[in-house]
């Protein structure tokens, strides 16, 4: 079985993924594959650890935010509560 026709066949069983773009550097011997949604990261990976000649399979990691990034975020993007005292507060969150 060819190569394309296993990434074809890939690609057709997973309908969620959308490869954007494969890029091949043939002097180096690599291929660049930009994943969409990244939730199929660790199945892509197998998938392609399957076909005969990989040799090493690197993803770069995102980056993780300390707790003062994401508060800063939440605060940006309105996740903020106001109230008067604890019992308001567990009111607002809870319902």
């Amino acid at each position: 079985m060819a190569v394309s026709e296993i990434v074809r066949i890939f690609a057709d069983e997973l309908k969620t993924i959308q490869i954007m773009q494969v890029a091949t550097m043939p002097s180096e011997g690599q291929i660049l594959v930009n994943i969409e949604d990244m939730s199929k990261l660790k199945d892509i990976k197998r998938a392609i650890s399957m076909l005969k000649g990989v040799g090493k399979i690197t993803a770069p990691r995102r980056k993780r935010y300390s707790s003062y990034e994401r508060s800063l975020r939440d605060l940006d993007e309105g996740r903020v509560y106001e109230a008067k005292d604890v019992d308001d507060l567990f009111k607002q969150c809870l319902g």
